[in-house]
C-alpha cells in the first residue's frame, strides 16, 4: 500500500524591478532554491498583476523605478493590502529606506544586492510573517487595554482593532512578552527582523516609532507605552488590566 506524500506549496514572491538583467538573475537563483518567481518591470505593471492573480506570499519591490515610484507604489498598497514587503534601494538612500519602512515595509537591502542574502532576508521576513501556522502554545496576552492574540495575530486596544503589519506585529509581540524589561535595540533586530544590528541600521526603531504612533492613535491619549531608553533599546511599560 503506497502512502500519499503531501507536499508544501512554494513560497510565491513578485519581484517589482525595471532592470530586467537583475530580476532575471533574481529569478534563476531564488527558483533554484524552491521559491516560485513572478516578474513585473514596473509598479503599474505589478498592478495589473495583483488584480488578476492571488496575491504572492511576498514582494520585493525596487524603491527607484520610471513612471510610478516604488514608494508610490507601497503607498497605494497599505494599509488596505498586508503582504510583506522587502524594499530594494540605493547604497545610499536612507531617506528612502525610513519613509519606505515608515509606509509599511518589512525590511530593505541596498542594491547591488547579493542573491544570497536577499533569500537569507526573504525567508526571515516568511518565517514571521503572518502565512505561517501559528504556533498552538502561544496564549493571548492582555496588558493596558491592549489584547494580542499570537493565534490569529491579532491586536485591539479599547476594543479597536490595530492594523499592524507583520513586523509591527512581532514588534509589540516581544516587547509586550517582556513588559517592565528594556529590550535592546540588538535583541529586538535578531527577535524581529532575524538578522545582526548594524551600524547605522534604523528598521528597528522606525518599526517601534510606528507601533508606538498606532497604541497613541488608538487610545486618543498622549500616553506612550513604549518608552525609550536611550543608548540600550525599548520598553513595553508594565501596566496590569
Amino acid at each position: 500500500m503506497q502512502t500519499q506524500q503531501t507536499t508544501t506549496p512554494h513560497p510565491r514572491v513578485l519581484i517589482i524591478d525595471d532592470d530586467k538583467a537583475l530580476s532575471a538573475l533574481l529569478q534563476q537563483y531564488l527558483s533554484y532554491e524552491g521559491l516560485q518567481i513572478e516578474l513585473a518591470d514596473s509598479a503599474e505593471a505589478a498592478e495589473q498583476w495583483l488584480a488578476s492573480h492571488p496575491p504572492p506570499d511576498l514582494i520585493v519591490l525596487d524603491i527607484m523605478m520610471p513612471g510610478k515610484t516604488g514608494l508610490e507604489f507601497l503607498q497605494a498598497l497599505r494599509p488596505a493590502i498586508q503582504i510583506p514587503v522587502i524594499m530594494l534601494t540605493g547604497r545610499g538612500d536612507e531617506v528612502d529606506r525610513i519613509v519606505g519602512l515608515e509606509m509599511g515595509a518589512d525590511d530593505y537591502l541596498a542594491k547591488p544586492c547579493n542573491p544570497r542574502e536577499l533569500l537569507a532576508r526573504i525567508r526571515a521576513v516568511l518565517r514571521r510573517s503572518a502565512h505561517l501556522v501559528p504556533n498552538p502554545v502561544d496564549h493571548r496576552i492582555i496588558m493596558a487595554g491592549i489584547t494580542l492574540d499570537p493565534a490569529v495575530r491579532t491586536v485591539t486596544l479599547n476594543e479597536k482593532v490595530l492594523d499592524l503589519t507583520g513586523t509591527e506585529f512581532n514588534v509589540l509581540h516581544t516587547l509586550m512578552l517582556h513588559a517592565g524589561e528594556v529590550v535592546s535595540k540588538e535583541q529586538l533586530t535578531e527577535k524581529v527582523l532575524h538578522r545582526k544590528l548594524t551600524l547605522y541600521d534604523r528598521a528597528i526603531d522606525v518599526h517601534v516609532s510606528r507601533v508606538r504612533q498606532k497604541l497613541t492613535e488608538a487610545s486618543g491619549t498622549p500616553t506612550e507605552l513604549i518608552k525609550t531608553v536611550r543608548g540600550v533599546g525599548y520598553q513595553l511599560i508594565k501596566v496590569s488590566g
